[in-house]
């Protein structure tokens, strides 16, 4: 089966929707399934204000139509809410064509956070956006039982998986022998509430890896915390597993790919009792959950490494792939016959030459 993925979601960004993408593309053609990607990369693009690195699709009806056509697909699935989401959404609807999509962000925290917007609004918008496709795949149950509070339909469970051999227990003490060391990873920006951790009254160093629109900000209220900037492969895998505390401070994340690579690496997680670490931190074992995140960071410290480990150990990418796939035969044998997409064989050659044609154009 031939997946087209639609994602706002693409390079230079780096988080878990383009993380968790990449990774299923590797392990699907082992399932007999394949990606392809619609991206802003083909469309023009303009940079967000408040994040530079991401940049959202100037709106092109026609060319995604295109695109989408040449792309000869089996199935379509919307990764993002975005321009690019949008254009493939409306293609599915005009052509009454099941689709699936995914709920990988909280936007309405994030706009209420940035702008001010009423979160209801937001979530207006995003039941409409989603409850017009044949299945809604989100990673955690806390986060299914939110939604289906909210009104959202055809839910279905998509879990994450992590690297274990790259994320993984090492000698490694980046930070040098003075301990303990508390972490965070990830973007460095204002919904991720990285404030509750800097500020936090907690013993030996804290070191941030990442970077974003407030690094600067925070380095110049915090200069006894190590401000490390962005760190890839082996590189990040031994700044994790020299820490001795994860704390991961959102509240808004749906899942945080970053918790399962600090358990795989040997590092308990403190965290805030919240979707995401509810649903991936057996509290006492893998982490401590708290509304007092200083206090769930110092208890982490007792926490068996070993343990941790193990944990981590139920998560692969493999079984995310395969339930990826499940999902989507199971939103389309729900869905009604006429809106089934048909194989690609069947389609007209004139569709297909249109398409190409136009593809080779732009």
């Amino acid at each position: 089966m031939k997946i087209l993925v639609a994602t706002d979601a693409w390079v230079p960004q780096v988080n878990g929707v383009l993380a968790t993408y990449r990774r299923l593309a590797e392990e699907l053609p082992a399932l007999g399934s394949q990606l392809t990607f619609l991206t802003p990369e083909h469309f023009g693009t303009v940079a967000m204000p408040w994040y530079r690195e991401i940049r959202l699709a100037v709106p092109n009806r026609r060319k995604a139509a295109a695109i989408i056509d040449a792309n000869n697909a089996d199935h379509i699935h919307i990764a993002t809410e975005g321009p690019v989401g949008w254009m493939a959404r409306n293609y599915c609807r005009r052509r009454n064509l099941p689709f699936t999509t995914s709920f990988h962000t909280r936007f309405p925290e994030y706009a209420a956070q940035h702008f001010g917007l009423p979160k209801s609004l937001i979530y207006s918008g995003l039941r409409r956006f989603h409850n017009a496709g044949a299945g809604v795949m989100v990673a955690t149950p806390s986060l299914q039982r939110d939604l289906t509070r909210r009104g959202f339909r055809n839910i279905l469970p998509w879990t994450r998986g992590v690297d274990t051999k790259l994320f993984s227990p090492r000698a490694d003490r980046v930070f040098g022998r003075e301990s303990p060391v508390f972490l965070y990873v990830g973007r460095v920006s204002i919904e991720k509430n990285i404030e509750a951790f800097l500020a936090a009254d907690l013993p030996g160093i804290k070191a941030v890896v990442g970077d974003g629109p407030h690094m600067t900000a925070l380095a110049e209220r915090f200069p006894e915390v190590r401000f490390l900037g962005r760190r890839s492969g082996e590189d990040l895998a031994r700044h994790f597993a020299s820490a001795d505390v994860f704390v991961f401070p959102s509240r808004t994340d749906t899942f945080g790919l970053v918790i399962l690579e600090a358990m795989a690496s040997g590092v308990p997680v403190a965290a805030y009792p919240v979707t995401g670490p509810i649903d991936i931190v057996d509290d006492g074992i893998s982490g401590i959950l708290d509304e007092d995140l200083a206090s769930a960071a110092r208890r982490a410290l007792s926490l068996d490494r070993a343990s941790v480990r193990r944990r981590a150990l139920d998560f692969t990418w493999r079984r995310t792939a395969e339930m990826f796939v499940e999902n989507i035969r199971v939103a389309r044998s729900s869905a009604s016959p006429a809106r089934l997409m048909p194989a690609p064989s069947a389609r007209s050659a004139k569709t297909q030459t249109c398409g190409a044609a136009a593809t080779r154009r732009t």
